[in-house]
C-alpha cells in the first residue's frame, strides 16, 4: 500500500510554504491533494480549469473540486477556457490548446496568490508515455519530465513540481479506494483520439505482451538514467564558463569541449532561452555552427535563429532568460 514515505518530496518540502495544486478531479490529482493534506501541508491553493470540452460533465468536475477543496480547508480557484475556440484561432491540437490554457491559468493564479510553485500529479505511467512519444518525435535521448523544473507560462516563470513522478497510477487508485476517497472519471480518457490515450490504452498493453515485461518500468528507468546524465553534462558545461558578458556562447571555448558536451551546451542554452521542441536533429544542425565553412545561422522553432559571428553564437532575436549556465 502506498505511504507518504514512498514520495520523498513530501518529506523534504517545507509544509509552511504556499503551493498551488493543479486538481482536475481525476484520480491522480485527487490523490495528490489528499496526500499533501495528510502529510501536513496546509497552505494550499487548489487550481482547477474547466476546459468546456465535456458539457455538463466539465461543470460537474469543477463543482466536485470546489467541494473537495472546501472539505479539506483549502483555498480554491476555478477558471474556464474555451479550448475549442482556442484550437481554431491558434491552430493548436486539442491536447496542446488544453495544456497551454492550463498553464496560462496557473500563471494567473501564481500572480494572484504570489506563489510561483505549482504541484502537478503526473506519475510514472505519464512519464513513460512522455518518454516514448518524445522518442518517436526525434528527441535527444530519453527525454521525460523532471520532478522539479522552471518554465515560462503567460510571460511568468513557474516552478513546476511533480511529487508523484515515481508512483504508478494503479497504486494511486488502490490508495484512494483503501481510504474511501472518491474522484471523477473522465470518459474521454478511453477514447482513441488523443495521442496519450492511444499510447496508454493500445501501445503499452501491446508492448507488455510482446516483451513479456513492464514497458512503463523500463522507460521510467531510462528516463532516470538520462536525467542523471544530463545533470552531469550540465555541471560540466557550467564549469566550462562558456558565456560572455552579453550572454553569448564563446565559440573557441565551446570547441574545446567534447562533442557530446558541445551538444549539451547548445541544448542548455536553448532551454534557458525558452526554446521548446529541441530535437537531436536540431542540435546536430546547431553543432554545424562550430564549422566556419558551414552556414552561419540555424532556424529554430518559433521563428528565431541561432547565429554565428565574430567567434560568438547567440539567439536572434534574444528571448527568455539565459541565466544559470
Amino acid at each position: 500500500m502506498l505511504i507518504s514515505a514512498d514520495i520523498p518530496w513530501l518529506a523534504r518540502a517545507s509544509k509552511r510554504k504556499r503551493y498551488l495544486v493543479g486538481v482536475s478531479g481525476g484520480a491522480d490529482s485527487v490523490a495528490l491533494l489528499h496526500l499533501l493534506v495528510r502529510a501536513g501541508f496546509r497552505n494550499l491553493v487548489v487550481c482547477h480549469l474547466d476546459h468546456r470540452l465535456r458539457g455538463r460533465a466539465s461543470t460537474a468536475d469543477a463543482r466536485f473540486v470546489l467541494k473537495l477543496a472546501e472539505k479539506l480547508g483549502c483555498e480554491c480557484e476555478i477558471g474556464r477556457s474555451d479550448v475549442r475556440s482556442r484550437m481554431k484561432q491558434a491552430g493548436e491540437s486539442m491536447e496542446t490548446a488544453a495544456r497551454n490554457a492550463r498553464y496560462e491559468f496557473f500563471a494567473d493564479c501564481s500572480v494572484k496568490h504570489r506563489c510561483p510553485k505549482i504541484l502537478l500529479a503526473h506519475h510514472a505511467d505519464d512519464q513513460a508515455e512522455t518518454v516514448l512519444w518524445n522518442l518517436l518525435r526525434g528527441s535527444h535521448g530519453f527525454k521525460g519530465m523532471r520532478e522539479e523544473h522552471g518554465m515560462l507560462a503567460g510571460g511568468l516563470r513557474l516552478e513546476v513540481v511533480r511529487p508523484l513522478l515515481g508512483i504508478r497510477h494503479a497504486d494511486l487508485i488502490d490508495w484512494l479506494v483503501f481510504h474511501g476517497h472518491p474522484w471523477r472519471e473522465d470518459a474521454s480518457n478511453l477514447e482513441p483520439v488523443a495521442i496519450r490515450n492511444r499510447l496508454r490504452n493500445e501501445v503499452f498493453p501491446l508492448l507488455n505482451e510482446i516483451s513479456g515485461r513492464d514497458a512503463v518500468a523500463a522507460l521510467v528507468r531510462g528516463a532516470v538514467d538520462a536525467t542523471e546524465r544530463e545533470d552531469n553534462e550540465s555541471a560540466a558545461v557550467r564549469e566550462a564558463n562558456l558565456l560572455d558578458p552579453q550572454g553569448r556562447i564563446h565559440l573557441p571555448a565551446l570547441k574545446k569541449l567534447r562533442t557530446d558536451l558541445q551538444r549539451a551546451a547548445l541544448r542548455i542554452y536553448l532551454i534557458d532561452a525558452g526554446i521548446s521542441n529541441i530535437s537531436r536533429e536540431l542540435l546536430e544542425r546547431g553543432l554545424d555552427l562550430t564549422d566556419p565553412e558551414k552556414p552561419a545561422a540555424v532556424n529554430l522553432p518559433g521563428g528565431s535563429r541561432l547565429r554565428r559571428s565574430a567567434g560568438r553564437i547567440w539567439l536572434d532575436p534574444p528571448k527568455g532568460n539565459r541565466a544559470g549556465q
